[in-house]
Order: C-alpha cells, then structure tokens, then sequence
C-alpha cells in the first residue's frame, strides 16, 4: 500500500515507518520537524509540512494513489497543555480536523490514529479495557477525546474506516540501534533515568511519592515502541482486508512504578540514579494499566520486546549511541 504517515520522523512514528518499509509498504512521511528529528527518518521519502497548512495537505495527498493514512503528528506534553490548552486544541484537533477534510477531498478513507490513555483520565478499574469510560483528566487526553468523537462521526457520515490505537506509556529503543527517543525537552521517565545514568541530568525528578501504590510512586504500563510499530502496520492490514472501524489499547497488562524502573535501571547500566521527589504533576493519575486481550484477538498483536528488561537495555545503548554522537 502507498501510505501518508503524519509525524513520521517522530519516535513512535520513524518506528512504525521502518516497519511499514520492511513489510513492502510505499511511505511518505509529512513532517514539520518541529519535533521530529532527521537523523529518525528511517526511509521513504520525506515532504516537510504542517498539519495546520491545509494546501499542503491538499497537495501531498493530491499526488493521488494513497491508501491510507497514519497520524502520529501531534504535541505530547501533559503540563504544557495545563499551561496552554488552546495551543493543543489547535494543534491536535485542528490539525486532525485539517487531515481528514484533505482525506476526504483525495478520496482516502483509512486512517489508523495515535490515541492515547490519557482518554481514560483516572480509572475505575485496572486493567483498562476498552469499554471503560473516557473522562480524560488533562487538557492533552481531552485532544485525544475529541478526535476520537470526530473520527466516529466522519465514519458515520463519509464512510470513514479508522483504527484508534489508545497507547499507554511508549518506550525503549529499536533493537537494532537506528532509532530511538529524542524529545527536547524530554519529559518521559526512561530516557530521563537514562540521561542521569550518562551524567547529562545531574538529578532526577520522580513526581510524587504519595500515590496509593506498594511504595508510593505512579505504576504504568511499558510498551516497546517496536512493539507499538507492529501494531499499527497489522491494524492498517486490518482495515486493509474489509475491517470495520475500532478502538484497541495497546498495553500489556502489566504495571512497574517508578521506583522499580529506577531499581532496575541501576543494575541494567551498573551506574547509580540518583533523584529526588517532587510534587505531583496534576492529572496523574496513581496506577495506568491496560488489557491487551482485544489487541491480541483482533490484531493478533504479541509483545516480543516489552519486558521491562529489553526496554531498559534498547533504550540504555540508544541513550549510549546518542551520547557519544552529541560528545565526541
């Protein structure tokens, strides 16, 4: 399939565009690079633009012979969207909105969509299922939440064909060392333990030590984003073979709080990490963790790198790699 990927020279994105390219499929990344890096472009070809730009939209998609679409273009940072909601509304609905009105005008009608469980907000029961009720708790989750309505309502109206990928927490390194996390600044737990492993942060922040937890500190579900890559590409197969529109987590209903990470982070780079407690981050929640059950029924999906070990280990030489490439 020929297949347009917003934000495909992100994290998760570059990820899941090595995949795409593994499996035969043709890519064409669109990205502002904003955030996206070029040393992530894993292949295809690359036009440089912005979801909010309407006529570039138009006209990459105008070049016709697409098939689908996956749309990982988007702003991330829980705080910041506390600090400026309308910068996320217009971003990441927005730029949604501006994407399936160019699908629609092209005449693409598949679109597999990077969602969050920031959709969930604070849940009632763990692990998280798909049927929970969505009560996002952040201004992000609330983008996330709203998308997701839209994509129902497109649906229903224009015959759209969607796959909502609601991730929980991303994580780890390709295991063949090409590509890895490279946020600035960086807000996610790992590549921050990390960092202080090398010395590139003198002290890590752990946000609250008072959640209702074994000891104190938040509990997420890790996923290998290699692992996250697979599921994309076999959920554009998926809509690819007839499939109905869905909504699947991608979790794998195991938890580690951050304490634990830190613990075993120690031994995996045989360096301390030393950090100290701030307080919590509003809208964090004490314990995110999902079901994988639908994502292995439907998808077929199967974790192959998201034990907590290979996710330190890949991210620990990515971080490694990087360090010496940006000091030699």
């Amino acid at each position: 399939m020929k297949v347009l990927v917003t934000g495909g020279a992100g994290y998760i994105g570059s990820h899941t565009v090595k995949n795409l390219l593994r499996r035969g499929h043709e890519v064409v990344i669109f990205d502002n690079f904003s955030s996206g890096r070029r040393e992530l472009v894993a292949g295809g070809r690359v036009v440089r633009g912005d979801v909010l730009d309407r006529r570039a939209l138009d006209k990459v998609l105008g070049r016709g012979g697409f098939e689908a679409v996956l749309h990982f273009a988007s702003l991330i940072q829980v705080g910041e969207s506390f600090r400026d909601p309308a910068k996320y509304y217009v971003q990441n609905v927005g730029g949604s909105l501006n994407l399936l009105e160019a699908m629609r005008r092209a005449g693409v009608n598949r679109f597999i969509f990077s969602s969050s469980a920031a959709v969930y907000g604070s849940p009632l029961r763990t692990p998280i299922t798909e049927d929970h009720p969505l009560a996002p708790a952040n201004p992000y989750g609330q983008t996330k939440f709203f998308v997701e309505n839209m994509l129902q309502d497109c649906g229903r109206a224009y015959g759209l064909k969607f796959i909502s990928l609601r991730y929980f927490n991303a994580s780890g390194a390709d295991p063949e060392g090409e590509l890895g996390e490279m946020h600035d600044p960086e807000t996610h737990l790992i590549p921050n333990v990390m960092l202080s492993a090398l010395g590139r942060k003198t002290e890590l922040e752990v946000f609250g030590a008072d959640f209702e937890t074994p000891d104190g500190t938040a509990v997420r579900d890790y996923i290998h984003v290699s692992d996250l890559a697979e599921a994309h590409v076999l959920a554009l197969d998926r809509l690819a073979q007839g499939a109905e529109s869905d909504v699947i987590n991608l979790g794998s209903n195991r938890g580690y709080s951050v304490l634990e990470v830190i613990r075993q982070s120690e031994e995996i780079t045989e360096r301390p990490i030393p950090y100290r407690v701030s307080p919590r981050r509003a809208g964090d929640v004490a314990v995110l963790l999902a079901s994988k059950d639908k994502a292995e029924r439907v998808l077929g999906w199967t974790l192959r790198h998201s034990s907590l070990q290979t996710i330190l280990a890949t991210a620990w030489r990515w971080h490694q790699k990087t360090s010496r490439t940006s000091n030699p």
